[in-house]
């Protein structure tokens, strides 16, 4: 197969043949074909010496060796023209000159290849039938084409037939392993049989160490550098460096860092590569950026990803701005690696005007180009999508992910549509990160039936789809099916922090939902040891704070261990919603005490307890303590409490001056609330203004009829009461049947039931426990009454 190839190869090299040929042929032809065949030959030969100069030296030149051939094939590679020197290989092949070929020219002709197995399988076929082969560095080099060319088998081959292979083809097998358990197991092999490590195995042995083990592993071969002598190699150290960096400890990859007495541009990019991707030490990035610069070594490319990315993580514009200038300076401005870095960092830095500009001025624009300015320019997305597949760049799964978000922000119903029929027809719902995706942005479109579609044709349902799925049930107001999902969960994966987040969220909007419910989920959590996880533990107090659980909201809190924002916001807020004054205004004290801020959640809680107690000073003292001392900007359910606060006491005036102050106007939760203190109060007058109010923004809501109703029935104003349940009536207004709920823990939640209602299937013996239970009370109630007479 190698023989043929190369006879493909290399026509017109059995040159004296093909001219004995040629000569029997001429014997055949007449004088005026003879003519037309020297002016061909002339011309071609023309045309052959008007090749390069060096070329014509190499052509005209009849006693020649191995080495100008080698010169100018290895100055071709340098020059990055790899053809060419495949050119010049071919060429010196094609006009016989085989006994000047030596194993060296084969060795550089396979460089030359660049991974590119065509010609490489013909220099193969050649270096056969030429017995070339027999040489260990073309061997090696042979290895080393197929490795690059994802043939790893064939290397494997060649590797197996050596009789004596050094220590470059162990080398050379152990790059081109594509399993990093297999290549260190190669690396164990190696050591056991005695092959004694060099720097390039103890460099390529090391970049394998890619999970824990590996790093278990890449630890002893740290040892083994010391004891052999091998630290104070430059390609050693850098790989040390990048292997201690991807596993987050920077501290002895600065160790490596400042021991090695030889450091290259590529030792500094290494570590500071590591300090940016860690997150936290941006800061020594950037000294060790302003360190390199100042003992004079050349910045690459590397160098200003790292130092940009660094500002981007300090959310340090100034430097940032001084990093691009320097970059411009250098010629790597316009470098497609700075620009995407140069634009996260502006887009970090909140300037997107800046980052819109790199991107405009950047030359060529590869798809994180692209996906960075999707992901920055959530309005304009799906125009920057167009304009990127007009540009032929190609969508990968992190451009979809960020172009469905924006479209989920912006509620771009039709246009979400239309990405997930493109992401059917490119075949990326096969990405699980899509369909995710996907499933949260139908949830936000109120479309929970498509959300379950894209996650019933999920080949893989990873704890991510579920959390994904439960969190759009709760979204949406279906809790009950947001628990049902849960229990799916427990079957078929493991819940996260997430997942019981979600569902917890779920149980405690729902009063429908058997609280027994939450209370399973908490035992999973103890279960599975998440409960001192600070995410979980806000949810469960949450969770009972708002079911009115307050002995459990408080036992969670006492266990958690570190109270976050959350954790002190949802303690409080349990304890208002049960009106308990002095135990929420002890946690708030206690929580300041703490160093923790309250946030505008807490201040609306403390409001509202303080309104219910009618501590009115205190209240308006917090309230404006928001805006003073904490720089929280009031909301208007901040506005709301303040009303309701004043209007509990009386004090309709303020406020109702106070409504007229909340920013963007009044809405339904704060009229409803001083229509309610007009009702209290009996202020007709005030109640008649807020109540046409209330029925032009809410016509078909019976709330502001029914409390105009019962005011106008204390004022014993018969009449309006007539005529207000006569235009209830013209206009369709019902009034909401109230509804009382009965714990029966079930899946299917509590069972709700009104006055009269004889729905369920059971009424009757309902009807007979609560008579039974009336006269029980009754009974008890006369007991206590003769006792205190006695």
């Amino acid at each position: 197969m190698f023989e043929a190839e190369f006879n493909t190869f290399i026509v017109g090299v059995h040159v004296e043949k093909i001219r004995c040929y040629i000569l029997m042929i001429i014997r055949q032809l007449n004088s005026k074909t003879l003519h037309w065949i020297s002016n061909q030959l002339s011309i071609n030969l023309r045309r052959f010496h008007s090749s390069k100069h060096a070329h014509q030296q190499l052509d005209n030149n009849p006693h020649r060796n191995a080495l100008p051939i080698n010169r100018l094939m290895v100055s071709a590679i340098t020059a990055k023209h790899p053809f060419e020197a495949l050119e010049i290989f071919r060429r010196h092949l094609q006009f016989g000159f085989l006994n000047d070929i030596d194993e060296v020219t084969l060795a550089i002709a396979l460089k030359a290849c660049t991974g590119d197995q065509t010609p490489g399988r013909q220099i193969h076929g050649f270096a056969i039938t030429s017995g070339f082969v027999s040489y260990i560095s073309v061997s090696n080099s042979l290895m080393n084409m197929y490795c690059k060319s994802g043939q790893f088998d064939k290397a494997l081959c060649i590797f197996n037939n050596l009789n004596n292979p050094d220590i470059v083809s162990w080398n050379t097998i152990l790059s081109g392993f594509e399993k990093s358990d297999d290549a260190l197991s190669f690396a164990l092999r190696l050591n056991l049989i005695g092959v004694v490590f060099d720097a390039v195995t103890y460099s390529t042995a090391l970049s394998f160490c890619l999970d824990h083990e590996g790093f278990l592993f890449g630890l002893q071969l740290h040892s083994l550098i010391v004891k052999f002598g091998l630290d104070s190699e430059v390609y050693v150290g850098n790989a040390l460096i990048t292997m201690y960096s991807r596993w987050g400890r920077l501290a002895e990859a600065r160790r490596v860092f400042d021991e090695m007495p030889n450091k290259d541009s590529v030792s500094w990019n290494a570590i500071l590569s590591g300090y940016t991707q860690d997150g936290d030490y941006g800061v020594e990035a950037i000294l060790a950026l302003i360190e390199m610069m100042r003992k004079g070594l050349r910045l690459d490319h590397v160098s200003f990803t790292s130092a940009a990315s660094a500002c981007g993580h300090e959310k340090n514009l100034e430097l940032g701005k001084q990093i691009h200038g320097v970059s411009i300076k250098m010629g790597y401005g316009t470098h497609v690696s700075v620009g995407n870095v140069l634009m996260s960092t502006y887009s970090k830095c909140e300037v997107t005007g800046d980052a819109n500009k790199v991107f405009r001025r950047m030359h060529d624009r590869n798809v994180i180009s692209w996906t960075t300015m999707i992901s920055m320019n959530r309005e304009d997305a799906v125009s920057l999508f167009k304009e990127m597949r007009l540009d032929g760049v190609c969508p990968n799964d992190v451009t979809f992910i960020g172009l469905i978000h924006a479209i989920s922000i912006g509620n771009l119903v039709k246009e979400g549509r239309m990405i997930h029929g493109l992401c059917i027809k490119t075949n990326f719902l096969s990405e699980p990160s899509v369909c995710n995706c996907l499933i949260t942005m139908y949830a936000r479109f109120e479309s929970m039936q498509d959300s379950e579609k894209v996650f019933d044709e999920l080949s893989c349902r990873e704890i991510i789809s579920w959390n994904a799925l439960i969190s759009g049930y709760a979204q949406n107001g279906l809790s009950l099916a947001a628990v049902q999902a849960f229990f799916g969960v427990i079957k078929e994966s493991k819940p996260n922090a997430y997942t019981f987040g979600s569902v917890l969220n779920a149980v405690g909007a729902a009063e429908y939902i058997s609280l027994k419910h939450g209370q399973r989920c908490h035992s999973h959590i103890i279960k599975v040891g998440l409960d001192s996880d600070p995410i979980v533990g806000s949810a469960l107090l949450d969770m009972y704070g708002k079911r009115g659980s307050i002995f459990e909201s408080q036992r969670v809190f006492d266990e958690t261990q570190e109270k976050s924002e959350f954790a002190w916001t949802a303690i409080i807020s349990a304890l208002a919603r049960h009106g308990d004054y002095e135990s929420v205004m002890n946690q708030f004290k206690e929580m300041e005490n703490k160093g923790v801020r309250p946030d505008s959640i807490t201040f609306l809680s403390v409001l509202t307890v303080c309104g219910r107690n009618g501590m009115i000073h205190k209240g308006r003292q917090l309230f404006d303590s928001m805006l003073k001392d904490y720089h929280i900007e009031p909301s208007p359910d901040h506005y709301s409490c303040m009303v309701d606060m004043l209007g509990r006491v009386g004090r309709l005036e303020e406020a109702e001056e106070l409504v007229g102050q909340i920013p963007g106007g009044p809405g339904l939760s704060v009229l409803q609330s001083l229509l309610g203190a007009c009702r209290i109060h009996g202020n007709v007058e005030m109640g008649e203004r807020i109540a046409d109010a209330l029925m032009k923004m809410e016509p078909a809501g019976s709330g502001s009829y029914v409390l105009m109703s019962n005011l106008y029935a204390e004022k014993g104003d018969w009449e309006m009461v007539a005529k207000l349940r006569k235009g209830m009536k013209s206009k369709g207004v019902r009034k909401e049947v109230g509804f009382s709920w009965a714990d029966v823990g079930d899946i299917d939640g509590l069972h709700g039931f009104s006055s009269g209602d004889n729905t369920h299937p059971r009424s009757e013996e309902i009807y007979r426990m609560a008579e039974c239970l009336g006269s029980e009370m009754k009974y008890l109630n006369s007991k206590r009454e003769r006792a205190i007479a006695l």
